[in-house]
């Protein structure tokens, strides 16, 4: 044997994400790219904006030597103070710099975030369907991730994460809009959250911990907004990217933003940035974090999702399809006609469509569809859709 048993063990039930791109690989190898159907992975397929190429071509233009070398943990000062004053006009209350650590993207961030607060054996819950990363991010750090399902709407359980709660549980992660959904969690569902995290903390004498997963913050759809975590439950963290707003996720940058009431707020941020170093991140990347700091709130045409969006919702409605339309993100998440959804996406193979099987995202009889593709992907495919559903019927 030469790797270690956890991860041959990891490797067996591998993200089925990856899965479906390797094979999307190897049938556009074998067809030809244009014939093969590809909504598996969650890889934005729009330009970043004008004004990205602009700040970089700046930056690059005027940088100095010293420009690339190390800086602290948690980012260059100037870049978190620009950060700090957006997610304040954002979460509605006032945060410094301080508050603000640049992370390698949103998984960076994460697993920062993770390593600083979990003790062997704690528990981390989250609402399922859920990125299917969590589980390996959670376990990377000695925890135990515990799924609870949401609604058939895929709306927060409010009774159920309650009855999940135990002495152990130390974090609840949210990803709102969620991936692979698209659901966005209201308001009234946050504050009953916070309500129940601030009651069970007190009655198992423990600080429970609100981590919102926020990628696809600003890819919504039809007016919705997502409410700040911040205004719900004061001992919660945010930890997000620019990965999907402006559609660079090769470039690994995003940030963590501290509730600056979190009662042991100190010791959460010390933590942090010495888990930014020792898990070898060191720190985010100079040149994107120096490129961001002048493009806060920008992103790409969100309009351009909402279209592909509604193409694709009615062609598959048109079909025949159950589904929940998304508010946000860029999935979609139908249901399949019969019980074993990794039969039915192996069904779609046939027909050269690649999604992913929703029970990856522990919510079996579901399928995930990125559709953050080009326009004739989702119009191409809607017959292959169709006619698989018509061997179920």
């Amino acid at each position: 044997m030469t790797v270690a048993k956890k991860i041959e063990s990891m490797l067996s039930r591998s993200s089925w994400i990856r899965k479906m791109f390797e094979e999307g690989t190897r049938l556009k190898a074998i067809h030809g790219a244009e014939k093969v159907f590809d909504f598996s992975l969650g890889n934005p397929n729009l330009n970043p904006p004008p004004n990205f190429k602009t700040a970089l071509q700046n930056i690059v233009k005027n940088s100095s030597g010293t420009d690339h070398g190390y800086m602290s943990n948690v980012g260059y000062p100037h870049v978190r103070k620009s950060v700090a004053q957006y997610v304040s006009v954002e979460q509605n209350l006032a945060i410094s710099e301080k508050e603000i650590i640049m992370t390698c993207g949103a998984a960076g961030a994460l697993n920062v975030v993770l390593k600083t607060i979990l003790d062997p054996g704690d528990e981390v819950i989250s609402p399922s369907p859920y990125f299917v990363e969590y589980n390996f991010y959670v376990d990377n750090h000695g925890g135990i991730l515990k799924a609870v399902p949401t609604k058939p709407d895929f709306s927060l359980d409010i009774e159920a994460i309650a009855s999940a709660i135990t002495e152990k549980t130390k974090a609840i992660i949210i990803n709102s809009p969620n991936n692979p959904t698209g659901m966005i969690y209201p308001e009234e569902s946050l504050r009953e959250l916070g309500k129940l995290l601030d009651s069970s903390g007190k009655k198992f004498n423990r600080t429970l911990y609100l981590i919102s997963d926020e990628p696809y913050r600003k890819i919504v759809y039809d007016g919705f907004k997502v409410p700040s975590i911040f205004s719900n439950y004061t001992e919660s963290v945010i930890c997000t990217s620019y990965s999907k707003d402006i559609s660079i996720p090769g470039e690994r940058i995003g940030f963590i933003a501290v509730h600056p009431q979190a009662v042991f707020k100190e010791n959460l941020l010390g933590g942090m940035a010495f888990a930014n170093r020792i898990l070898g991140f060191v720190n985010a990347p100079a040149l994107m974090q120096r490129v961001i700091a002048s493009l806060q709130g920008v992103s790409v045409d969100i309009s351009t999702y909402a279209r592909k969006r509604d193409l694709l919702c009615k062609g598959l409605a048109n079909c025949g399809y159950e589904f929940v339309q998304p508010l946000g993100a860029f999935y979609l998440f139908p249901k399949t006609p019969i019980s074993d959804d990794v039969e039915f996406v192996r069904a779609l193979q046939d027909e050269l469509i690649l999604v992913v099987p929703g029970s990856g995202f522990g919510r079996a009889g579901h399928f995930r569809i990125a559709f953050c593709v080009d326009d004739k992907t989702i119009t191409n495919s809607i017959p292959g859709f169709k006619r698989v559903l018509e061997r179920y019927e």
